[in-house]
């Protein structure tokens, strides 16, 4: 009865604490960019079908995926939105942005080099200047107080780094060339804590910091690194993954210093979350690891997805959309296995 009574307590102060947050922002690359390039110059889009046949009016929303994004699953257990909106919509009021906007943008990378890559994407640098703006359109429009109050009562998700190693360093010769692995390593870790600290200068409080996956089992790295589109010879890349692992310990050691300067930021497992389906794949359903839904599933991706693509009959029996992206069953079972470190960032809420 007793134990009863303590869980009760417990969630009820979860609940509330997640009462608490009223504001979302999201910054990062084509894991969480909600649409922010559909509005760009850029190859970079999948504001077309068949991305999205899975999603709510089966629309093609700009999500590199064939539904929700973890994001928006998060707005929606935190009690914000049911989905977070990209910024460069022309459509959003400010009702929309009180409640808050993705300024994420697929084909970035903390590496200044890595929206190079891609012409027209929104590098990390340039989308703190669109959350500058939005906050001179804010102030516009309630007031200075009133948007200092709305900033610091928002949380924030950062997601990125996968496409400065994928793309970088690893698929084509650029980084690696002047940078050993380490060293590389640390150049994006200190360009990601320059970012937080960024976030926290003009306000924020209360970040999510998600850790790279394990890059070693995307397909199109399988395929770029092997050659090989037949089933029996796609395997994981472990040596890819140990990487992505070593610069997750790097960036739980940076993170821990900005919570001992008394900001609520905090680190989302999500390689640990994702391998766990990679592991375990029957448990959740699922029981093709090696490629994505669309097309062959070893190399297409944003254009390459297209409507004539061909596509498998289930998507939800997939880890992989396209040839780096999850499918929403795999994105909303990730979501799933971090709810506990979704509790922890609502009960340690920053909102004086």
């Amino acid at each position: 009865m007793q134990l009863l009574y303590t869980v009760l307590l417990i969630l009820s102060f979860v609940v509330k604490s997640r009462g608490k947050i009223q504001t979302i922002f999201v910054f990062g690359d084509s894991t969480v960019d909600s649409g922010n390039n559909n509005f760009l110059h850029t190859v970079v889009k999948a504001n077309f079908k068949p991305y999205g046949q899975d999603f709510p009016g089966k629309v093609a929303t700009g999500r590199f995926s064939n539904g929700k994004l973890i994001t928006d699953y998060t707005a929606q257990y935190l009690g914000i939105k049911e989905l977070v909106p990209p910024y460069l919509d022309p459509n959003l009021t400010i009702e929309d942005y009180k409640t808050g906007v993705c300024f994420a943008s697929a084909g970035n990378g903390f590496d200044p080099l890595t929206s190079d890559i891609f012409a027209g994407v929104i590098p990390m640098a340039k989308q703190l200047d669109y959350f500058k703006e939005y906050k001179q359109k804010m102030e516009s429009a309630i007031g200075k107080s009133q948007t200092d109050i709305l900033i610091k009562n928002a949380a924030v998700v950062l997601s990125g780094a996968t496409n400065d190693f994928v793309e970088n360093y690893f698929f084509l010769p650029l980084r690696n060339l002047t940078y050993s692995v380490s060293e590389y390593q640390n150049f994006i870790l200190q360009k990601e804590n320059d970012f937080i600290q960024a976030l926290l200068d003009m306000g924020i409080r209360n970040i999510l910091v998600n850790g790279i996956p394990s890059f070693g089992c995307l397909p199109a790295a399988i395929t770029f690194e092997s050659g090989s589109l037949i089933s029996d010879s796609r395997k994981c890349l472990e040596w890819m993954s140990t990487i992505a692992r070593n610069y997750n310990s790097l960036l739980q050691a940076k993170i821990t210093a900005f919570r001992n300067g008394g900001a609520n930021v905090v680190y989302v497992d999500i390689y640990n979350s994702f391998d766990d389906i990679i592991q375990r794949p029957q448990y959740y359903g699922i029981n093709v690891l090696d490629r994505g839904c669309c097309g062959t599933g070893t190399f297409e991706l944003a254009l390459l997805c297209n409507q004539l693509s061909s596509l498998c009959s289930d998507a939800s029996k997939y880890v992989f959309w396209d040839s780096v992206h999850p499918t929403q069953t795999v994105y909303y079972n990730i979501f799933q296995a971090l709810i506990p470190t979704f509790n922890l960032f609502a009960s340690n809420f920053i909102n004086t």
